[in-house]
């Protein structure tokens, strides 16, 4: 893996408040060796391994762009779910941001027959097939469109199974995370105090509760994602 400089500094890690972790009463002890204080009942992380961490990860999402894998973005917090969409749409990431359907990705199968479905429907919508139907039709029409669209609109591309998914909040996506230890997909995954850091492949550990924080991260990694990106269509 090449090394390259990315511009990660304290400053904007205070700033957003990517040290601030969970109470003190709420921690998992595996955390301690990324935890460098107690303030106020309030675990401090230590931003020097969370550099390192996210600068190592931002190397890794280049090289895998820059080959042409594909990412799945999850982050389901009502806070974070813009902040994950137009991260996603950014760097032409697969993501989900609204809920995590059971099975998404260990029953691929029934996965792709739904986003057939809503490529068939977001087809016919488009061919005006809605403005001959009768009106209660049309209704129902609409309604499965936009249930289709809220959960899977973030996956419509989505040919197959992702090759790395990056998940911002362990405790939130513990489903989509436990999905991909069972099919090997390797994770990256924000994990704050109260988190395990041994579940995911490579773990980044920062506040994953303030949005501020959530978008510092997800801005470092769209970013290196889209530098490999530009790398891999200019090797073609």
């Amino acid at each position: 893996m090449t090394k390259r400089y990315w511009n990660i500094t304290f400053e904007e890690m205070m700033e957003a408040g990517v040290h601030f972790g969970h109470d003190t009463r709420k921690w998992n002890p595996r955390m301690a060796p990324f935890i460098s204080a107690k303030r106020k009942g309030i675990h401090i992380t230590n931003l020097t391994r969370t550099a390192r961490f996210l600068s190592e990860v931002c190397d890794l999402v280049f090289d895998a762009a820059s080959i042409g894998k594909q990412f799945l973005i999850v982050g389901t917090k009502k806070k974070a779910a813009y902040s994950v969409r137009r991260a996603a749409i950014r760097a032409r990431c697969h993501y989900v941001n609204k809920k995590w359907l059971g099975g998404m990705l260990t029953n691929w199968y029934t996965t792709e027959t739904r986003l057939r479905k809503f490529r068939d429907l977001r087809t016919e919508q488009k061919t005006g097939k809605l403005n001959s139907l009768p009106k209660r039709d049309a209704a129902m029409f609409k309604r499965q469109l936009s249930h289709l669209e809220t959960y899977l609109g973030g996956i419509k591309y989505m040919t197959g199974l992702p090759d790395i998914v990056i998940i911002l909040d362990q405790q939130e996506e513990y489903t989509a995370l436990q999905e991909c230890i069972t099919l090997g997909i390797p994770t990256i995954c924000l994990i704050d105090t109260n988190c395990d850091p041994d579940l995911a492949d490579i773990s980044i550990p920062a506040n994953d509760d303030a949005i501020a924080s959530i978008r510092l991260i997800l801005n470092k990694l769209v970013f290196a994602i889209c530098e490999g990106r530009s790398s891999y269509i200019r090797n073609f």
